[in-house]
């Protein structure tokens, strides 16, 4: 079983090991990752406030100078370390033990904005580009679907998938094969920011109990949710969790 995961806006400085690019999943895919890093960096060092503002998503002059930086030479680590939004924070991977990390780094596929699809345990550099914008003319999402779509269909032929992401990043991949997602529930109501936290929960749980099979994932007990529906509809099955 593989499992899909968003990435986070937010990051953790630092690292402790330089950036080799072509460390990354599907090592095929580095001319087109070169191709689009080398124009992100080229935006970065123009230094137009009024685009680098866009593509990062920020406002104060101070926090966009943070990033003006030639991530080549930085410094890297653990993508699943990197990203610090509410669904890592939940996950909590730097308090598990030694095994739960080892299933996480084997079983989690990210789908960076930037990086396009990667590991947990790929080395990846700090940076920062917004969701949804453009480097340059390039759309990432679509670059990316384009270019590494293929790729992750015959990487996940032999496992079954359940895919943890937000919807915005179907548009990077979308599985062709049968796939399992989640939808959190609280009072009849359909929630999106908590439902965040609850995709770091599934997951740190599924990775302590090491689940290898959907099957598996169906029967295994999280405090505080109950499945109180599945529904498939062609090849997405949605678990419908009730938070309790």
């Amino acid at each position: 079983m593989k499992i899909l995961l968003a990435p986070s806006e937010t990051k953790r400085s630092g690292g402790s090991v330089s950036f080799n690019l072509s460390t990354l999943l599907f090592e095929s895919l580095l001319p087109h990752r070169t191709k689009l890093l080398h124009t992100y960096i080229n935006i970065l060092q123009k230094g137009d406030m009024q685009v680098l503002s866009k593509m990062f998503g920020l406002k104060k002059e101070s926090d966009i100078l943070k990033y003006k930086e030639d991530i080549i030479h930085e410094l890297t680590m653990k993508a699943i370390e990197r990203y610090t939004g509410v669904a890592f924070d939940y996950l909590g991977y730097e308090k598990l033990d030694a095994n739960t990390q080892h299933y996480i780094d084997s079983h989690v596929i990210l789908f960076s904005n930037l990086f396009g699809p990667i590991r947990a345990s790929d080395l990846i550099p700090e940076y920062k580009l917004k969701q949804g914008e453009a480097v340059g003319d390039i759309k990432t999402e679509k670059f990316y679907n384009e270019h590494s779509a293929a790729l992750m269909e015959a990487y996940l032929a032999d496992d079954e998938i359940l895919d943890l992401r937000a919807g915005f990043y179907d548009k990077f991949y979308k599985p062709q094969k049968n796939y399992t997602t989640l939808k959190f529930i609280k009072d009849g109501k359909v929630i999106s920011h908590w439902a965040k936290a609850y995709r770091g929960i599934v997951l740190r749980e599924i990775a302590k109990a090491g689940v290898e099979t959907l099957e598996e994932f169906m029967k295994l007990p999280i405090e505080g949710l109950s499945i109180q529906e599945i529904q498939t509809k062609k090849n997405k099955t949605e678990i419908i969790y009730e938070i309790g």
